[in-house]
């Protein structure tokens, strides 16, 4: 991928994370496909590792599961917004009257 590609790629992403608001989560794939790049769901994680100021505790795998190394700090800012986590398994859970607008593990 050239330079102005994976720039493209990051400000596509970076518009997605900074148009979520508190409490919703999306899969890494759902980041991809939002921003208009279907499959690229390895690549919004490179970019989220790479880029500061984007909320991205907002963004979990295809499965609810957090970022590994970095479970207890994203479980807090979760928690903190409102979103159920089981920190047994370090997973987002849907909330039982509430689900959300766009996870769907």
């Amino acid at each position: 991928m050239s330079a102005r590609a994976r720039r493209s790629l990051a400000d596509a992403v970076a518009r997605v994370l900074l148009d979520t608001v508190p409490g919703e989560v999306l899969s890494y794939g759902e980041v991809a496909t939002l921003a208009g790049y279907v499959g690229a769901a390895r690549a919004v994680g490179r970019v989220l590792a790479q880029s500061q100021g984007l909320p991205w505790w907002r963004v979990v795998n295809s499965q609810g599961r957090l970022v590994p190394g970095y479970e207890t700090r994203q479980a807090e800012l979760l928690v903190k917004e409102g979103v159920l986590v089981d920190r047994s398994c370090r997973r987002v859970q849907r909330s039982p009257t509430e689900q959300p607008k766009k996870f769907r593990p």
